[in-house]
Parts: structure tokens; C-alpha cells; sequence
């Protein structure tokens, strides 16, 4: 690059940085997205895993996470994918939940890798394989945010350096 600095011309050399390979990059933004659950996960007290927050009728944090792992079985399924075995949401434990989380993100890797092998589309999902991680990624994050609230409200509330923790994504990617 050149720039003019005082009626001189000087040459800055370029620092060039290997190109990103995006398919790699997806894989490991839905990873990192894992990685936030399993975070969460550590920090929940477990006292409160089944309790039912004043504000749901219908889920609590327990049922909010066999939701998340089997909404991506739906999706796996949808897309020919080999399906991890579902939750209960009913009786889950968090064991099994960490577990069936576990299990199905790297189903979720394996769509996104194959789907990438077939130039980004997925089967019998439109418009293609980013939208599709967007959507998962946005899906799970809607349910952490009330996850988090939740244990607000059942008296076990995350603390500031744990809520900021969550949005580490640079440190929780190097966990990946």
C-alpha cells in the first residue's frame, strides 16, 4: 500500500492473512454455539432444574434444554441426517442433557460439513446451509436468554462475569 507523507511515497508492506475457509468457520461458529450451552450448563444450580419460573406454564429450564437438543434432531431428521435418540423432557437429567447436547452438535457438524460437500445446500432445507446454522444458532440463543432469566427468578441468578462469560465467544471458541 502506498501513502504520501510529507511529499514522500512510502511503501507499508502488507501483512496478508491466510484467506478464512468459511466452511471450517460455520462448523466452528455452530461448535462455539454448543460450547455457550455447556457453559451455561456448568453455571445453572441444579436445585433449580426442574423448578417451574412464575412466568411459564408450559417449560422449564430442564424441558427448555431436551427442546433445544431435539429441535435439532427434528432438523437432522428433516435434512437425512443420523438422528441422535431424543429427550424426554419430562424426566431429563442435566447428565443427559449434557450428553444429548453433546451428541447432537456433532450430528449438526456432520449435516453442515456434508451439506458444504454439495455446494451448500442442504436436503430438503431452504435456502441453504448458512441459514440454516443462523436459525439453529438464533433458535438456541433465544432459549439461553430465557434460561438465564429463569434462574433469575427461581433465586440463582447468573452473575455479571458468568451473563459476560456467555457472550465470550472468542475465549469459548478456543475451547472448540
Amino acid at each position: 500500500m502506498l501513502t504520501k507523507r510529507a511529499s514522500k511515497t512510502v511503501t507499508k508492506k502488507s501483512r496478508t492473512k491466510p484467506p478464512i475457509d468459511l466452511g471450517v468457520a460455520l462448523i466452528a461458529a455452530f461448535l462455539t454455539n454448543e460450547r455457550v450451552n455447556q457453559t451455561l450448563l456448568d453455571m445453572l444450580d441444579p436445585k433449580i432444574w426442574r423448578l417451574m419460573p412464575p412466568c411459564s406454564k408450559r417449560r422449564n429450564i430442564a424441558t427448555s434444554f431436551a427442546h433445544i437438543h431435539n429441535a435439532r434432531c427434528m432438523r437432522i431428521k428433516m435434512c437425512k441426517g443420523t438422528v441422535p435418540e431424543s429427550l424426554e423432557r419430562g424426566e431429563v437429567t442435566i447428565v443427559e442433557a449434557r450428553k444429548a447436547l453433546a451428541q447432537s452438535a456433532v450430528a449438526m457438524a456432520d449435516l453442515i460439513r456434508r451439506s458444504l460437500d454439495t455446494d451448500g445446500h442442504v436436503r430438503d432445507y431452504r435456502p441453504d446451509v448458512v441459514s440454516m446454522v443462523c436459525s439453529a444458532i438464533n433458535h438456541e440463543a433465544h432459549h439461553r436468554g430465557q434460561i438465564a432469566h429463569w434462574a433469575r427468578e427461581l433465586g440463582s441468578p447468573l452473575s455479571p462475569e458468568q451473563q459476560l462469560l456467555l457472550w465470550n465467544w472468542p475465549k469459548l471458541r478456543s475451547e472448540v
